[in-house]
């Protein structure tokens, strides 16, 4: 593979979802976004309960990582709902993908990044 090949949005997403469903727990397409260069946004559970939202973010040595964003879990879903709709509407592009097992964070930046 060349320096600068990368895999697309797509096939992270679904390698995603298969190693989550491998290892017992839930994972589902929210939104789909551009199969080959649309940004990703991990939401994060246990056990049905909301514990974050990430994005998949490059970094300065050229590779990825996962950092928080969006509200914090205790401000409710009201504004991680909000959150969503103008993240949606700026970029159209974008992928959500849901997450509910134990270390959701752990295993999609393992995964993704």
């Amino acid at each position: 593979m060349a320096a600068d090949a990368r895999l697309t949005s797509a096939t992270l997403v679904a390698a995603l979802r298969r190693r989550v469903t491998a290892e017992g727990g839930f994972a589902t397409v929210v939104v789909r976004g551009d199969d080959i260069s649309g940004v990703i946004l991990v939401q994060a559970l246990e056990r049905g309960r909301f514990t974050g939202l990430f994005e998949r973010v490059p970094n300065l040595d050229g590779n990825y990582a996962l950092m928080p964003c969006g509200p914090a879990p205790e401000d409710g879903a009201e504004a991680l709902d909000q959150y969503i709709a103008r993240r949606r509407r700026s970029d159209p592009d974008l992928w959500i993908i849901e997450l509910d097992i134990p270390n959701a964070e752990r295993f999609a930046a393992e995964t993704i990044c």
